[in-house]
């Protein structure tokens, strides 16, 4: 597994520790979900536009033999 370094405030540094004390996890694990669903949700609003100018572009699509 490969390691990111991502700066925060001091102030971002302690809500991300009260949060995981809170929900009994660790900063790090918060922060890879957070990561992860931020991923999920672009690779969906990606995949869905995509799709949306694919059927608006058919025409072209299918002109160009793609």
């Amino acid at each position: 597994m490969q390691q990111l370094i991502i700066p925060l405030s001091g102030a971002e540094r302690a809500e991300l520790d009260d949060l995981a004390d809170a929900t009994g996890t660790s900063p790090e694990e918060l922060a890879l979900a957070a990561v992860r669903e931020h991923l999920r949700r672009e690779r969906a609003r990606v995949g869905d536009e995509a799709a949306r100018l694919a059927q608006r572009h058919a025409g072209l699509l299918k002109r160009l033999g793609a």
